[in-house]
């Protein structure tokens, strides 16, 4: 029986389905695309698609040439060109593109065989290029491919020699332009192919103006000229017409300026570039960390090969965060902190670190052909060799930053143990409800829109509060007493906090990393406390506490603080209230003006007012004050620096500031 089934799947039963018929499928079928036709047929196997990324691809295909003769020493100057028609031009200093007859090609010049055949070019020996980031000989004849239009000067010889192409077709020969003296080099001038791209596609001037920089920041020696039409900078105000990239300082100045003004753990950003190795190849790098978000958003490592930017990572990477990492753990034994270090991962490492590295080497193996990430193992040992004994130095020449830095790592791996001890016991009720705090009064209102949680000190402004509110859209959370720290406080203390635990579910979203605007239950948060020191110190833990662990309710400006008065002034039937002693002396002078004796009284707290007042003076939007809470974008290391100093754990921080500060303090009557 098994036999039978067997010839049966082979030939075909008797009477049964006949056999697939030979006749349809002949020699005639088969296609053989020549030229750069398989590249028009299926661009996404060359460049990733054909979406806005692949199509910047295509710039960075030329520019990588050219960067390419710049590496080699042969290049000092890079020339970026869009025009006002969306033209894009590449231009280097370099040798040339070879422009004599290729040897297996006789009838045609080396210029034509690397523009429209696959796998031509001189990368694929260590002769032309010890290394490179174009090695498979495809990235400029797949862009002559992909454009409608595109011409090669080559200024090589003292003579200037011209070519053009249409969708990877020469249009005509080369041209000899005669002889020229001031220039030399390849320059590319090319159009997208609006048959690939779609009739709207076109270059955007930002995302080419960032990616002709990063290519300076990787070749030190190199001086790039960027320069855009007008037209193309419509709503760009950042982007300038001309400019000219030259980094003496590599990655560093790179790193430097993606760091901005964001507060850094350590001092100095840990730098350097090894020396030339003819056997294995040279590494740059670049790394710091910043506390600023707390998340692992705010982390980035970009890792490049042959100045080819390599967003999948690879082994380079790799032996990066293992040099990192088993510096600090040596530096742990060393200092007697070993045992505390021992859990702590790569991961925890690099959690809000910034790192750039990059490397060249002669012969990179990427995964797939847009380059996206390195796999040659080598790589991984040379980044590790070249970068673990300056790290070493690096920890031993500022213990302080080295000690800051392992303790950093410590609190992350601690923060990460308890996040999955959290997970495995919601995990375990998964099925139990998450209910709100019972002494959350909620408003009745189902969608978030215009409703507001008013934070409150104690039960008795709550009770106050909750009398005076809109029952539809405002909800009351009292707190007992002043929150936590959480600037000094271990992240063990906060998570255990009953305040900070009800707030949070109060407001329905996640802390630090998991934090989602999206979640949040309601459109403003208002801090409500009195208008004393007390109050001012209750206020300013809850704003270090949104400030660090919910950032983005601040950058939303959803967070606001009330403004309830100080004073209660009387004078007859006449009622008004001051939020200050500036506001009661302003208001004797301009409403108090007539005959009479003006009773002022002060509120010593919220829950003194009754719900009235405290509706009239401090709750209804027609006529309340808020005060929104926000940091300013353009001096986010000041913020840094103040929230760490007045609330951190350093008390002579704290002293200092006192002291150089006070003579600008009023006597105030507490």
């Amino acid at each position: 029986m098994a036999s039978t089934k067997k010839k049966d799947l082979f030939e075909g039963k008797k009477g049964g389905a006949k056999g697939p018929d030979s006749a349809s499928y002949s020699a005639k079928d088969i296609e053989v695309l020549e030229g750069l036709e398989p590249v028009r047929l299926r661009p996404g196997m060359y460049i990733g698609g054909t979406d806005d990324r692949a199509l910047h691809h295509l710039f960075a295909e030329v520019i990588d040439n050219s960067m390419d003769e710049a590496v080699a020493g042969h290049a000092s100057r890079i020339e970026v060109e869009l025009d006002a028609e969306g033209f894009l031009s590449i231009m280097d200093n370099g040798r040339g593109i070879p422009i004599g007859p290729h040897p297996k090609y006789p009838k045609k010049s080396a210029l034509e065989v690397i523009m429209t055949e696959l796998h031509s070019g001189g990368k694929f020996s260590n002769k032309a290029y010890e290394t490179s980031g174009g090695l498979h000989g495809v990235g400029v004849s797949v862009v002559n491919a992909l454009s409608d239009f595109l011409e090669v000067e080559v200024a090589r010889d003292k003579e200037l020699h011209k070519m053009q192409f249409s969708q990877g077709k020469p249009v005509g020969k080369i041209k000899n332009m005669g002889a020229i003296n001031n220039r030399r080099g390849t320059k590319v001038r090319f159009h997208p192919d609006p048959e690939i791209f779609g009739p709207k596609a076109a270059f955007r001037a930002p995302k080419l103006f960032q990616m002709t920089r990063a290519k300076a920041y990787l070749q030190p020696g190199v001086e790039i000229r960027w320069k855009c039409a007008p037209e193309k900078l419509k709503n760009t105000p950042d982007i300038p017409e001309t400019a000219t990239f030259h980094f003496p300082g590599g990655l560093a100045d790179y790193l430097s300026n993606e760091m901005g003004p964001k507060a850094t753990i350590v001092s100095e950003i840990f730098a350097g570039r090894s020396k030339k190795d003819s056997g294995h190849g040279r590494v740059e790098w670049a790394v710091t960390w910043s506390p600023a978000g707390y998340g692992e958003a705010d982390s980035f490592v970009r890792s490049y090969c042959n100045t080819v930017p390599t967003p999948g990572g690879g082994t380079h990477e790799a032996g990066l965060r293992a040099a990192i990492t088993k510096g600090l753990r040596a530096y742990a034994d060393i200092t007697g902190m070993g045992k505390k270090f021992s859990h702590v991962t790569p991961d925890d490492v690099m959690f809000g670190a910034g790192a750039l590295v990059s490397v060249f080497i002669k012969s990179p193996e990427f995964q797939g052909q847009t380059k996206d990430r390195l796999s040659n193992n080598e790589a991984a040992r040379l980044v590790e060799n070249a970068v673990r004994d300056p790290f070493d130095h690096y920890l031993a020449s500022s213990p302080k930053d080295a000690q800051k830095l392992m303790e950093w790592a410590i609190e992350r791996a601690d923060e990460r143990v308890k996040r999955r001890k959290a997970r495995d016991v919601r995990r375990k009720s998964a099925t139990k409800k998450l209910r709100l705090p019972g002494k959350l009064a909620d408003c009745s209102r189902k969608n978030s829109e215009d409703t507001e949680l008013f934070i409150v000190e104690g039960d008795s402004a709550g009770g106050s509060a909750k009398q005076a509110r809109n029952r539809e859209t405002q909800a009351i959370l009292p707190l007992k007493g002043k929150i936590l720290n959480v600037e000094s406080a271990t992240m063990d203390k906060i998570q255990r906090n009953a305040e900070i635990n009800d707030l949070s579910v109060a407001l329905g979203v996640g802390l630090g990393k998991k934090f989602d605007l999206d979640d949040l239950r309601y459109e403003r948060v208002v801090i409500m406390t009195d208008a004393d020191v007390d109050g001012a110190h209750i206020a300013a833990l809850l704003i270090t506490f949104f400030y660090r662990y919910t950032p983005g309710l601040i950058e939303a400006g959803r967070l606001y603080m009330a403004m309830p008065p100080l004073y209660k002034m009387t004078q007859g039937s006449k009622i008004e209230y001051a939020i200050d002693d500036a506001h009661r002396e302003e208001l004797m002078q301009t409403v108090f003006t007539g005959k009479g004796k003006v009773e002022i009284g002060r509120f010593k707290g919220l829950g003194e007012m009754n719900p009235a007042q405290l509706k009239v003076t401090t709750m209804d939007p027609k006529t309340r004050q808020l005060a929104r809470i926000t940091i300013d974008p353009d001096d986010l290391l000041t913020t840094e620096s103040l929230v760490e100093t007045l609330m951190g754990k350093k008390s002579e921080l704290r002293y200092e500031y006192i002291q150089e500060h006070a003579q600008f303090v009023d006597d105030v009557d507490v």
